[in-house]
């Protein structure tokens, strides 16, 4: 396979009111991991050149199972990742901070915040 998997549908609408196709997990080892470019959250706009606008979900997958060896996916990359339905920018070029540049100083600013109030307990 492709190494994805996909959400959405006229019949298995993923975001209220957008039958589109997105990708829902990437298969580590897959063949879109080892890519890297496909991304979780990505709306798939066609396969090979064919448009997957109002297509039922098992007729997308279909569509992917069949697509042969050369796949070309046109995308449009989500804006930023988060949990549930994502917003999406033109053309799958993207854009703003990588996730880890916003991540990892958070994390960090968490996990300092959740030492000093253990430390301010264990005083009290």
């Amino acid at each position: 396979g492709l190494g994805f998997n996909i959400v959405g549908g006229t019949d298995q609408q993923y975001i209220s009111n957008d039958s589109s196709i997105y990708v829902s997990r990437i298969k580590k080892d897959g063949a879109a991991y080892l890519d890297g470019r496909l991304q979780e959250g990505d709306k798939i706009l066609a396969v090979n050149g064919r448009d997957l606008k109002d297509l039922r979900h098992k007729d997308a997958v279909e569509l992917f199972r069949n697509a042969g060896y050369d796949v070309s996916l046109k995308i449009q990359r989500r804006l930023q990742p988060q949990n549930g339905p994502v917003g999406h920018q033109g053309d799958g070029e993207s854009g703003g901070l990588p996730l880890a540049a916003i991540l990892v100083p958070g994390l960090a600013l968490a996990a300092a915040a959740v030492w000093i109030l253990l430390r301010y307990r264990q005083r009290m």
